[in-house]
């Protein structure tokens, strides 16, 4: 059966239900589920330097709140509930020695590992590094207020690599309580939390405050391979003063996990739910682990005018990963570039990283004539990341006959990685008429990478090089205000991708040094939106549309032998739509929704190879990508629907059911394959007792994947061995109970 033939009908034609739920309207998903349940709009900082509420904002800013977050599952991964926000796909591989793939409006989606072409929050504390990438492993979902995001131009305000915007919010520390809770669920997942809170001062909203939570997660996996054990625990003080706020956060992480990789065509076709038997052939796994301490220091000033507040955040970090892969032994001994080198670094990753950063802001406000108003931010960002990254083969004894294999054997890379990134912005919102509000905004930064080899030996030459980008990224929004229940707006902007450390590491002619002809995408975006609110009627819904033309796009160049290599591939357009409602029907009754269009391709044909060197001088290596190819790792639409019943008309009790879909997505870059198109349903319900004073046991039960849909839930895009499909879930069940006490 060829590839074409295998690829799947349209979403639409299939799952004729999930077009019918368009009828209902259009919004990013929390924000009109709070405004039709008729509690507070959400306030959103992200975007600003200041906060405001979401309905307000020029652009498309969701959030997920932490009613959302505890329902969606155990608050481990953010995929659990963030397909409720349109235009952003958060991809659960089920392989915890991999973060999640996760893009916004297709920026992010040729990821392979990390999380790339995002930038990504903790309590304004990025965990994205200098290069733009990142990852979430660290991310308390169970500490979390809200997870705010950005997408569109905007976006680009947060500097190199922000095609998109996740920020998580921690919660404030009000009330004091203990807390513990346990989840069980198929396929041995067992995990407790604690959480200790309480403000410590007499006066109501003033002195110190301190919150402790820690968790232990430990799985066995649906797959051969794919166990994993996580330790997470973050500890904040604050302190509130008359006008000063401090906060110091301090977060660990410990993550060992096993690696089932990924399947080819024909094993997935014949049995989605295997592991390749080089997965523990190697014993492929990782382990990682996280130390990060930060703080902010926010002053409201009283007696300078217009200055109104400055905020400062300062952090440090350790990251350590080590990583065994399943390359081939004959590859790591026997590399088939040019023979003046000998540049395979092994099937072993090993890091050390240290990180750190410091952002500084003020903001003034101003009161205007006729009861309009002016806000202005400005401000600069250091961060600096170094890396002690070493490579090991991944056997012992004779290539030919190892005495072992997944292990940690001779050296075959050492090298010190430096990057870092000076930044100044500044953005100021102006009500210049009545109704009508202007935002202009601007960052300009530069990002500098060095490297110094310290494995220089036999044919392995000297691989030590620096590069540096620049870049000024502007954004400007009109928006009108002149309705009390509607807002419209139209924001543009340009953004920003430097390649990470990884793209640069390898050229692909084969050569030594840098891969220093790899320049940085740009990209010039355009958005159109509308938001609506209908209390009365429990009524809420937001649409946009939206236009991104990227030059320089970074794409892969090859993928074999263990290792990329990437190039610029011209220039490629994302456009698309973005809806979704929230209806609260009765008070028994409401149903919310999230639908993504998006267009995602190549404008120009280029070329990849399939060994190194890729050049003309080797034809047979050679393939051709032709121009209106689909951007591997986008699918064209995905959708989420949910209906909830409140049987005695208050949140003690609730019955939902979930519905989660999304159309094909092309494996590579040639498209010759796609993971087809899939929907699956869950059901959850939710109960709240309450026991003697100040005491509450809440409960969740969740079946997801009820029918026990066989799906890819993500792609490996341009894996070299043809692994490109991770399996989605079996049908799984979850238990949850959490016991407060309130002291």
């Amino acid at each position: 059966m060829s590839s074409a033939q295998r690829r799947a009908p349209s979403l639409w034609r299939v799952k004729p239900v999930v077009a019918a739920c368009a009828l209902i309207g259009a919004a990013p998903l929390l924000q009109a589920q709070q405004a039709a349940s008729g509690t507070l709009a959400p306030v959103v900082v992200t975007g600003k330097g200041f906060e405001q509420r979401a309905f307000d904002t020029p652009y498309s800013v969701g959030t997920v709140d932490e009613e959302v977050l505890r329902n969606a599952g155990p608050m481990i991964n953010l995929s659990e509930a963030m397909a409720r926000v349109p235009g952003l796909t958060v991809a659960n591989r089920n392989n915890y020695a991999q973060d999640l793939q996760i893009n916004s409006r297709g920026y992010g989606a040729r990821s392979t590992f990390g999380v790339r072409g995002m930038r990504l929050y903790s309590d304004g504390i990025p965990a994205t590094m200098p290069d733009g990438q990142g990852q979430v492993s660290h991310f308390d979902l169970a500490g979390a207020q809200r997870v705010e995001v950005l997408r569109g131009p905007f976006s680009a305000l947060y500097g190199n690599s922000s095609g998109g915007v996740i920020a998580l919010v921690s919660q404030p520390v009000r009330e004091r309580y203990g807390e513990l809770g346990a989840d069980v669920g198929r396929f041995g997942l067992r995990q407790g939390r604690v959480t200790v809170q309480a403000p410590l001062g007499d006066e109501p909203g003033r002195g110190f405050d301190l919150r402790f939570g820690a968790s232990y997660m430990d799985y066995d996996g649906f797959r051969p391979q794919s166990s994993a054990r996580r330790t997470l625990a973050n500890l904040r003080l604050g302190w509130t003063g008359e006008r000063d706020t401090v906060v110091v956060s301090v977060n660990h992480v410990d993550q060992p996990a096993d690696d089932p990789l990924g399947l080819n065509r024909a094993q997935f076709d014949a049995d989605p739910r295997q592991t390749a038997a080089v997965a523990t052939q190697f014993n492929t796994r990782k382990v990682a682990q996280q130390e990060q301490i930060g703080a902010t220091w926010r002053h409201r000033f009283a007696d300078l005018g217009a200055l109104n507040e400055s905020a400062v955040t300062a952090y440090f970090g350790q990251r350590s990963v080590t990583q065994w892969q399943s390359i081939p032994v004959l590859t790591q001994r026997n590399p088939t570039p040019p023979p003046n080198t000998d540049r395979h670094p092994g099937g072993v990753i090993d890091f050390d990283r240290d990180y750190q950063g410091l952002d500084g802001r003020l903001v003034w406000r101003w009161a205007l004539d006729g009861d309009r108003s002016a806000q202005f931010v400005a401000g600069a960002a250091l961060e600096r990341s170094t890396e002690d990254r070493r490579g090991y083969e991944n056997f012992l004894g004779d290539p030919l006959a190892p005495t072992a294999l997944g292990v940690t054997g001779n050296q075959r890379r050492d090298e010190k990685n430096t990057v870092k990134t000076t930044d100044l912005y500044a953005q100021g919102e102006l009500e210049f008429i009545k109704d009508w509000v202007a935002t202009l905004g601007a960052r300009t930064g530069r990002v500098r990478f060095e490297a110094d080899d310290h494995y220089v030996s036999g044919l392995n030459g000297d691989d030590s090089g620096s590069l540096k980008y620049s870049y000024t990224n502007p954004v400007a929004a009109v928006q009108w205000r002149g309705l009390p229940d509607w807002n419209f707006y139209v924001s543009a902007g340009e953004g920003f991708e430097s390649p990470t450390f990884g793209e640069l590491a390898y050229r692909p002619d084969g050569g030594s040094g840098f891969n220093n002809g790899l320049k940085a995408q740009t990209s010039k975006q355009i958005e159109l939106g509308a938001k609506w609110r209908d209390d009365a009627r429990g009524l809420a819904a937001d649409f946009a549309v939206f236009e991104a033309r990227t030059d320089d796009e970074i794409g892969v160049a090859t993928n074999a032998g263990g290792r990329s290599t990437f190039q610029n591939v011209g220039s490629t357009t994302r456009r698309g739509a973005e809806l979704g409602a929230g209806w609260s029907i009765t008070p028994h009754w409401r149903t919310a929704l999230a639908l993504t269009w998006l267009s995602a391709t190549y404008d120009d044909a280029f070329v990849t190879c399939t060994a190194v060197p890729c050049n003309a001088a080797n034809p047979g290596n050679q393939a051709t990508v032709p121009a209106g190819n689909r951007i591997a790792g986008t699918s064209p639409r995905s959708a989420f629907a949910e209906l909830a019943w409140r049987p005695f008309g208050t949140a003690a009790m609730e019955l939902a059911a979930e519905l989660r879909a999304q159309d094909e997505v092309a494996v590579n870059d040639r498209n010759t394959d796609f993971a087809g198109t899939w929907a699956t349903w869950a059901l959850r319900a939710t109960q709240s007792w309450k026991l003697a004073e100040g005491s509450r046991i809440d409960a969740l039960v969740r079946v997801d994947n009820l029918f026990d849909r066989e799906y890819a839930g993500s792609v490996i895009v341009n894996d070299g061995n043809g692994r490109f499909f991770e399996p989605g879930m079996p049908r799984n069940w979850l238990l949850s109970v959490k016991w407060r006490q309130a002291f």
